[in-house]
């Protein structure tokens, strides 16, 4: 349990600091996922860090209870799928990426990640200090 609150920690930070970006830096993010594909050194850098923390939340905390901390596993999934499609097939992800920053989704972007950095930010550090 104390790794599901410390990994729930670190994604709400992580949520809530994007969080914070999206709401006051919505052109720099935009500006941002343009320019991470441009760059093939920083894409594959990116996989290759989706690939790391997934396979090290997968391998340590590969739960799947039926309470909250499933929600860290399937993070840990979620990033390291993540990671090796960026490796395998970064134009791929590229284009994925690309229909998913319309303005209409970076409206919407704050308020998830907002949602997430709450829900996890509970988890971590409220329920998880009782």
């Amino acid at each position: 349990m104390e790794l599901s609150i410390l990994i729930a920690k670190i994604t709400a930070v992580i949520c809530l600091s994007a969080s914070l970006g999206g709401f006051f830096s919505r052109d720099y993010y935009r500006r941002l996922a343009d320019d991470l594909y441009k760059n093939a050194a920083l894409t594959y850098m990116m996989g290759f860090m989706a690939v790391i923390v997934g396979f090290l939340i997968v391998h340590y905390h590969n739960l799947w209870g039926k309470d909250w901390t499933v929600l860290v596993t399937i993070i840990g999934w979620l990033s390291l799928i993540k990671g090796i499609f960026i490796i395998v097939l970064p134009k791929f992800i590229q284009r994925l990426s690309e229909s998913f920053l319309t303005k209409k989704i970076l409206k919407i972007y704050p308020y998830v990640t907002l949602f997430l950095g709450l829900l996890f930010g509970y988890f971590g550090f409220v329920r998880g200090s009782v």
